[in-house]
C-alpha cells in the first residue's frame, strides 16, 4: 500500500513539473517581446531604436558573432554558432541593407566574402550586451536566494537534461557522465532560445528518475525561479 501511495505522488509530481515546465516555454516566449522593448528603450539614439523594431533575435545574435571575430566569412559564423550557412547568408544581406554590416571582398577571390560591423552596428551589439548584463545581474540577484545545495542540485538536473534523449528511453550514461564533469565550467545562458515537444519529452524521461523528495525541491525550485514575482 505504500508502495502504491508514494507511486501516486510521484506521478502527481512529474504531472505538476510537466506543466510547469510547459509554461515555462511560453515565459520564455513572452520574455523575447519584453527584451526588445527593453533595447528600444534603451537605444542610444532614435536611429537605432527605429532598427530595434524590425531586429530579430537571430539578427542580433549574427551581429553578435560578426562583432566578436571580424573580420569573418559566413561559413565560420556557421560552425561557431550552429547557424545554417542559408541562415547566415539571409541575415548579412539584411543587416548590410541596412548598413549595420559591410561586405569585403578578398583580392583575387571574389566567392569569399568577410563581414565587418559598421559604426551603426558597433553601437547595436554595445546595447545588446548591455541587455545580457541586465539579465545576468537579474539571475544572479534572483538565484542568490538559495543555498549551496539547492543550487547543486539544480545545476544537475539541467545538466543531465540537456543529455538525455527522451525519444531515445536509454540514457546516455556518457554524456552524463561528461555533463557532470564539466559541471563548473563557464556556461552561457541563452535567453532566446526555446524548447519544443522533444524537449517536454526529455524531461519527462529525467524526471521520472527521481524519487519523491527531490520532485517536490525540483517542483519547489523551477516555481520559485520561473513563476514567482519578487519585489526588491
Amino acid at each position: 500500500m505504500n508502495n502504491y501511495s508514494g507511486k501516486q505522488n510521484k506521478d502527481r509530481l512529474i504531472k505538476a513539473l510537466m506543466v510547469s515546465v510547459n509554461d515555462l516555454l511560453h515565459k520564455f516566449q513572452r520574455e523575447d517581446d519584453e527584451e526588445k522593448q527593453w533595447l528600444i528603450q534603451n537605444s542610444p539614439t532614435p536611429v537605432i531604436a527605429e532598427l530595434m523594431k524590425d531586429m530579430t533575435v537571430n539578427m542580433l545574435h549574427v551581429l553578435s558573432a560578426i562583432g566578436k571575430l571580424e573580420p569573418v566569412n559566413g561559413i565560420t559564423i556557421s560552425k561557431q554558432f550552429g547557424f545554417s550557412k542559408g541562415t547566415v547568408s539571409k541575415i548579412t544581406r539584411r543587416l548590410a541593407d541596412k548598413q549595420i554590416i559591410n561586405f569585403e571582398y578578398i583580392p583575387d577571390n571574389k566567392k569569399e566574402v568577410l563581414f565587418r560591423t559598421t559604426p551603426l552596428g558597433k553601437e547595436i551589439n554595445r546595447l545588446h550586451q548591455a541587455l545580457h548584463e541586465q539579465i545576468d545581474i537579474g539571475v544572479n540577484h534572483f538565484l542568490q536566494r538559495y543555498n549551496d545545495d539547492e543550487l547543486q542540485f539544480l545545476v544537475n538536473a539541467l545538466q543531465e537534461t540537456l543529455h538525455t534523449s527522451w525519444i531515445n528511453t536509454v540514457t546516455n550514461e556518457k554524456s552524463i557522465a561528461l555533463s557532470k564533469r564539466d559541471l563548473y565550467t563557464k556556461v552561457e545562458i541563452d535567453t532566446y532560445k526555446t524548447a519544443g515537444p522533444e524537449e517536454m519529452n526529455e524531461v519527462i524521461e529525467m524526471l521520472k528518475k527521481l524519487d519523491s523528495r527531490n520532485l517536490k525541491k525540483a517542483k519547489a525550485i523551477l516555481n520559485d525561479v520561473f513563476f514567482s514575482v519578487y519585489e526588491d
